[in-house]
């Protein structure tokens, strides 16, 4: 199965070189260091030309892997509430990305709720827009994506502890890449003081927390299911510490502060 891209030419570009010449800018030649290892990232999803500096600070912070498993969003509604790509490739204008079979096997093995959907994923563009900076990054990355459409929290938790087994299975060298832009559509002072709220909790490796507050808040944090899915992996797997890499502000670019999408890039070693 081929997953085509859906977004290539709108959040970012189409053609190769320029795509290959964008990401080399938003790098600033930067290449990711040799260690430490991260555990985890959580990286912005809007268009590059928005949310592309945070991302690429996020993605250069720490150590790559070549393994990868990408939880976003479903913002489309469509498909099941969690729903793997299980077997295939990605392709994006850079190339094909495998699918990581094993992993995505032994994900699905270990959480009931996880099902092979290829629909969620049709349209969906907050694990699509991740592609290319892995692949600009890390030539021979394959990986699995998740698109989740719940907010119950058990289930989260559960399929957190399933991502962590099905890494520790494979030897743990892989990385998990959390994809979430932050508040939405609020005055970016709204924004910077909720994010803050949001950001403490990731900070802290709190995913009970951190559902706790973006509910209770009304914090417009798009990718709070993928964020305590996600740092409920890594407490698994022994997670030390995170760290706020960049944040920004849709206003950063647009100069309208009235109205603001936020974006967090965080490193979890």
């Amino acid at each position: 199965m081929i997953r085509n891209p859906a977004v290539a030419g709108t959040f970012y570009p189409a053609l190769p070189a320029t795509l290959r010449r964008d990401l080399l800018d938003l790098t600033e030649g930067r290449t990711p260091p040799s260690s430490p290892r991260g555990l985890a990232l959580m990286v912005p999803h809007a268009g590059y030309i928005y949310s592309g500096r945070v991302a690429a600070a996020t993605y250069t912070s720490v150590a790559l892997s070549d393994r990868v498993v990408i939880l976003g969003p479903n913002h489309t509604g469509r498909g099941r509430s969690i729903a793997l790509f299980d077997r295939g490739v990605w392709r994006s204008p850079l190339g094909d990305v495998p699918i990581d079979s094993t992993l995505a096997d032994g994900i699905l093995a270990r959480c009931g709720s996880a099902e092979v959907d290829e629909a969620a994923h049709r349209g969906e563009h907050s694990l699509e827009v991740q592609v290319p900076f892995l692949q600009f990054l890390r030539a021979r990355v394959s990986f699995v994506p998740v698109c989740i459409g719940t907010l119950h929290l058990p289930l989260l938790l559960d399929l957190g502890r399933a991502v962590a087994g099905a890494i520790g299975e494979c030897g743990g060298d892989v990385l998990v890449v959390i994809s979430s832009d932050m508040s939405h559509y609020v005055p970016a002072e709204v924004a910077e003081r909720d994010d803050r709220k949001a950001i403490d909790r990731i900070l802290a490796l709190d995913p009970e927390g951190l559902h706790r507050v973006v509910i209770a808040e009304r914090i417009g944090m798009c990718g709070i299911a993928p964020a305590v899915t996600g740092l409920a992996a890594v407490r698994e797997l022994g997670a030390k510490a995170a760290r706020l890499i960049a944040y920004a502000t849709s206003a950063d670019r647009t100069g309208d502060r009235g109205s603001v999408v936020g974006y967090a890039g965080i490193a979890v070693t």
